[in-house]
């Protein structure tokens, strides 16, 4: 679409009206609301006028500025955050927090022998667990057998794997 001289005076006429992009778009027919928004810039066009002008608004008296109300006391156990200054998002504790131990019985914890596996040893009944830094030379991998239970020794998959109750209540 080309910008013609009667199309561009009808522009700025419809501008300094104070209709929208849309409106003036519509009305111009075959142009895109983004199109008479670009003309616009490159005509440096500004400071139209309002199809309605709002009314002028009045100010409101200036009320005598009341006491503030105490602010409520947070509940016990909960933070506290300041909203004013530099240590507006510092958090402030009421308590100490509480820390959860979990017990395990050590009745059943039996730490294996490693058997001192290297990758090429390892079957799918070994405890592939590893042993050191891998980039070290005395890295290995656990080796002790690990039956039908998966990737682990039941020492190891207890380490690895945790169950969900116990997530839950450590978070």
């Amino acid at each position: 679409m080309l910008w013609t001289d009667e199309r561009v005076e009808t522009l700025r006429k419809l501008w300094s009206e104070g209709l929208s992009a849309s409106q003036i778009a519509a009305q111009l027919g075959g142009v895109s609301r983004n199109a008479v928004i670009g003309k616009v810039h490159r005509l440096k066009l500004s400071g139209r006028g309002r199809a309605n002008p709002a009314p002028a608004r009045q100010k409101k008296p200036a009320q005598p500025v009341a006491a503030k109300p105490a602010p409520r006391p947070a509940p016990a156990g909960r933070t506290v955050a300041p909203s004013i200054g530099a240590t507006a998002l510092q958090t402030q504790f009421d308590a100490e927090p509480l820390v959860r131990h979990v017990d395990r019985s050590a009745e059943d914890v039996v730490v294996p022998i490693s058997r001192n596996l290297q990758l090429i040893q390892l079957n799918e009944r070994t405890c592939k667990w590893p042993i050191g830094d891998p980039l070290a030379e005395g890295f290995h991998f656990c080796g002790n057998d690990c039956a039908e239970s998966g990737p682990y020794c039941r020492y190891h998959a207890r380490i690895a794997f945790q169950p969900a109750s116990e997530r839950r209540r450590v978070r």
